[in-house]
């Protein structure tokens, strides 16, 4: 029987490999494969690279292929993110034919380290709300979250191990939580966004879709050119988590609440030590400042005066309410949240607290006729600048729901061993359920 190589996460494509088990190009095949039976219906690829095309890098580059890190697997990039010689269009008519000369930063990064970009995926309008043409991977009559649709959508229906994405809102976190696979936003400035297209600066974060934590670990490490052996081991890690159900925020689906509640409770049985969050006006609060900051900035950053007309309506009402900000109010709104950002990082500290666990979005993927989602269970951590990691936990009529780990700023390696201890124990509970 032919072998599923698809299915297998990164790093154990690598070990795979390494062992002698699998090819390149066998792997490499049976991604295009997955791809050309599953993409009509789920449509995460803006610009895919001819299997041909991708073998004859390969090929031409062989040696260095064989010896890398990456041994030439594939990886893509969110449409936002500049890639050289290949079109970066930013799910916009305005810059459909834009074919840029750089790549950003993380692409090179990942070729350095012998990774091959398989080809880009689709963005919602300049990384905002107008949805493009991706579906859900477990349902095509709903939405796969935005912005970084493609992205989730590819890889959680295992059509590209990895690939990267962007929040200014949710927009990682959440398309994770709808589509059911690994999602992490790094730290303020963890990561370089050069060759990133901007869209609020206070905001932008570059972020990463995985099917496992582990590989999520990797590729931070390839970014931030850290080691990248030993892979590290997730066990024993005494942890001190607060919760936060997002309710003061907006509705809650019944099932999400369940899945936070279940959660909470099985890491009780596992040695985990649950503290009161008492905040839950400091996240609202940030919340609104958020999206005052976000729009300021958004109307700033894309000055399309000739061409406003030609913007979707989420994205002109968007930078309408931004222009109509006063700048002392946007200065206000930033001298606020330093304010509110103190008092989560003074909890952490008194609490001796490693994460705050929450729901990623407030439930299952809605209809696409619904929007892209809500995106409010994300928006005081971003402004905060604090790193989170979404996690598929939960199930709703075959429907996945993720819950999120927020952690303290610039600990993201041990926010991540955390979520993969906690992705193991899940995992290990599943399989006794199933068993």
């Amino acid at each position: 029987m032919k072998r599923q190589w698809f299915k297998l996460p990164l790093h154990q494509l690598l070990q795979a490999l390494n062992a002698g088990e699998a090819t390149l190009p066998e792997v490499v095949a049976s991604f295009y494969e997955r791809i050309a039976k599953r993409d009509q219906q789920v449509g995460a690829w803006q610009y895919l690279i001819e299997q041909d095309d991708y073998l004859a890098e390969y090929e031409s580059r062989r040696a260095f292929y064989d010896a890398s890190p990456l041994k030439g697997l594939p990886f893509a990039v969110k449409d936002v993110i500049d890639t050289a010689d290949i079109p970066t269009t930013m799910g916009s008519v305005i810059h459909q034919d834009r074919i840029p000369d750089m790549d950003a930063s993380c692409v090179t990064a990942m070729k350095a380290a012998g990774g091959i970009l398989m080809g880009k995926t689709v963005t919602t309008e300049f990384a905002y709300f107008q949805a493009g043409k991706t579906n859900n991977p477990h349902d095509p009559a709903r939405t796969p979250g935005g912005s970084s649709s493609g992205s989730a959508a590819a890889v959680a229906d295992y059509m590209v191990p990895i690939a990267f994405g962007t929040q200014t809102a949710a927009s990682v976190i959440r398309p994770a939580s709808y589509c059911g696979c690994v999602g992490y936003v790094g730290s303020k400035n963890e990561f370089s966004l050069r060759n990133i297209q901007p869209l609020a600066q206070s905001l932008d974060s570059l972020g990463i879709l995985s099917n496992d934590v582990l590989d999520t670990i990797l590729v931070r490490n390839i970014l931030l050119h850290k080691s990248l052996e030993p892979m590290p081991q997730a066990s024993g890690l005494a942890c001190v988590f607060g919760v936060f159900s997002g309710e003061v925020l907006g509705p809650i689906e019944d099932k999400m609440l369940e899945t936070l509640a279940g959660c909470q409770q099985a890491l009780g049985g596992q040695g985990y030590h649950h503290v009161d969050f008492p905040l839950q006006e400091t996240v609202a609060e940030l919340t609104v400042l958020h999206g005052q900051i976000m729009a300021y900035e958004v109307a700033r950053n894309l000055v399309y005066e000739q061409q406003f007309e030609t913007l979707g309506s989420h994205m002109q009402a968007l930078v309408a309410s931004g222009l109509a900000l006063p700048y002392h109010d946007y200065i206000a709104a930033l001298e606020k949240t330093d304010n509110l950002k103190q008092a989560l990082l003074r909890w952490f500290e008194q609490q001796g607290a490693d994460f705050i666990m929450a729901p990623a979005a407030s439930g299952v993927a809605p209809a696409k006729d619904e929007g892209t989602g809500a995106p409010f269970m994300s928006r005081a951590w971003q402004l905060a600048g604090l790193p989170v990691v979404a996690l598929p936990l939960g199930y709703y009529q075959k429907l996945p729901m993720g819950l999120q780990l927020i952690g303290k700023p610039h600990q993201d390696d041990r926010l991540l061993m955390q979520a993969r201890q906690l992705q193991q124990l899940f995992l290990r509970s599943q399989e006794a359920v199933s068993a």
